[in-house]
């Protein structure tokens, strides 16, 4: 008797601890226009890794599929009422890659490249994107969707998976179709994702090659008015009359990052880029970003470690 207690004890055990998130408990770490609400740590990273099976497995994705061909994306018959569930699915490849695969540069351009092409589906569900799309091409459709998390999602993936191929992107003619993406989502919504549209361009614009010949070169003035309504920075910001546009700005610690690591550091400006890598170290990461928080304050440690090299 003893032996089939023992048994049975160890089968449950092994039941819960190989049990599946479910969607609604998936759902449940998304509040609304923000970060996914899981720590910074390994178990932050299961969580992220079980509802993106959850979300899969609730849009018939079967073990068959081909994550790596677009047109297997384009076939699967998702409902629209689902459509969020695949922006969401697209938000969760993003985390996986940009904040625990960040020191695996083949996994996380496998993962930003999945992101990008649930993000395209997202946007590919909308019947007046696809007809804009066979009519007019790809930034004629961007620049009438209405979906900001499909538009913010697509962009972020897919400018991630182009810094690992960056004459590819060039050679496919990415920028342009990027610049639509992120300019269509601060129109459509400027403050989704505690003002992520501002970062996105203000980072696509200081993280681009110096090449002042070219269209699609590195603008620092542009990337500061993109970053300015988000920073508390009267110093660098005095020509913008409502920045920051929220008094809230500096919880959301990417904001200064950006400012710190696109505009300053490539100015040269080292000591103010010290003293706002500082200010994000200093901070409490605060219950309301605990995930990017957390990742911006190493990141700023590590910058930090590279302004102090120039000081």
């Amino acid at each position: 008797m003893r032996k089939v207690l023992l048994l049975s004890l160890f089968i449950l055990v092994a039941t819960f601890s190989t049990m599946s998130m479910t969607i609604d408990e998936a759902l449940e770490l998304f509040p609304a226009s923000s970060d996914i609400m899981i720590e910074y740590n390994t178990g932050g990273q299961t969580q992220l890794e079980e509802a993106i099976e959850a979300f899969e497995d609730a849009l018939g994705v079967t073990p068959s599929f081909d994550d790596t061909d677009e047109d297997a994306y384009v076939a699967l018959s998702i409902s629209p009422e689902k459509k969020d569930w695949v922006n969401k699915l697209s938000q969760c490849y993003y985390t996986l890659g940009d904040v625990f695969l960040r020191d695996q540069d083949g996994a996380a351009a496998r993962v930003f490249d999945k992101g990008r092409l649930w993000g395209l589906k997202s946007l590919r569900m909308s019947p007046e994107f696809v007809t804009e799309e066979k009519r007019h091409g790809f930034i004629a459709a961007v620049d009438q969707e209405a979906d900001v998390a499909a538009l913010y999602w697509t962009y972020a993936n897919w400018a991630r998976k182009d810094e690992f191929d960056k004459l590819g992107a060039i050679a496919r003619n990415d920028p342009p179709k990027l610049l639509a993406l992120a300019e269509r989502s601060l129109v459509v919504d400027e403050t989704y994702i505690a003002y992520g549209p501002y970062r996105s361009l203000a980072a696509f614009w200081g993280g681009l090659p110096p090449f002042p010949l070219l269209k699609f070169g590195q603008d620092l003035p542009r990337t500061l008015s993109y970053i300015c309504p988000v920073i508390d920075e009267p110093g660098y910001c005095s020509d913008c009359a409502d920045c920051p546009i929220d008094p809230n700005c500096n919880a959301y610690f990417e904001n200064r990052l950006i400012f710190a690591e696109y505009y300053l550091m490539e100015k040269g400006l080292w000591d103010d880029a010290a003293r706002v890598l500082k200010s994000i170290i200093n901070d409490p990461i605060g219950d309301e970003y605990p995930l990017y928080n957390a990742l911006d304050q190493q990141l700023a440690r590590q910058l930090l470690d590279q302004v102090n090299k120039h000081r």
